[in-house]
């Protein structure tokens, strides 16, 4: 594997694990706000960002690369609301997606045919992650701060099924 990707792909990993980080902290403030429907859907959120960056960890370590884990920031505290809060779960998965389509543009550009292969996983994720935020965005919305309608909002959210190996 060329250094230019090894570098960017630890790039990537704590990217990834950085976003793992930033949605455990908007759990926090969920649940902190009694919404446990939201808080619940940022730890699966969570959840799943930690799967991806294992899922490059462990492609870079099949590749004989090596893994650097990078450190991490304290994520932001504090939202003016359940519409901030998934405002800015939209920017960040946009950043997300900026991040791999710019990688995947590096793997093309260095012939890296197997990571293209992965990144290509990534890709359709990031379109459905976009997807599913911007629903819940547009549901928030609607319904404002009315307090009934953001409580089956929050329930609705609760349902949200942990993510399974294989769709990470």
């Amino acid at each position: 594997m060329q250094q230019r990707l090894e570098t960017a792909l630890n790039e990537q990993i704590q990217a990834e694990f950085q976003s793992a980080y930033i949605y455990l902290a908007m759990s926090a403030w969920c649940a902190e706000r009694n919404l446990p429907g939201m808080a619940h859907w940022m730890r699966m959120q969570w959840q799943e960002e930690t799967m991806h960056a294992t899922k490059l960890f462990d492609f870079l370590l099949s590749r004989g690369a090596s893994a650097q884990l990078l450190p991490l920031t304290e994520p932001r505290r504090t939202y003016e609301s359940a519409i901030d809060l998934f405002e800015q779960v939209r920017h960040h998965e946009q950043y997300i997606t900026n991040r791999i389509n710019d990688l995947y543009d590096l793997a093309i550009e260095e012939r890296d045919r197997p990571l293209q292969i992965v990144l290509q996983w990534f890709i359709s994720e990031q379109v459905e992650e976009e997807a599913q935020v911007a629903e819940i965005v547009e549901r928030l919305r609607l319904v404002g701060t009315d307090g009934p309608s953001i409580y089956l909002l929050d329930r609705e959210l609760a349902q949200r099924a942990a993510p399974t190996a294989t769709e990470a």
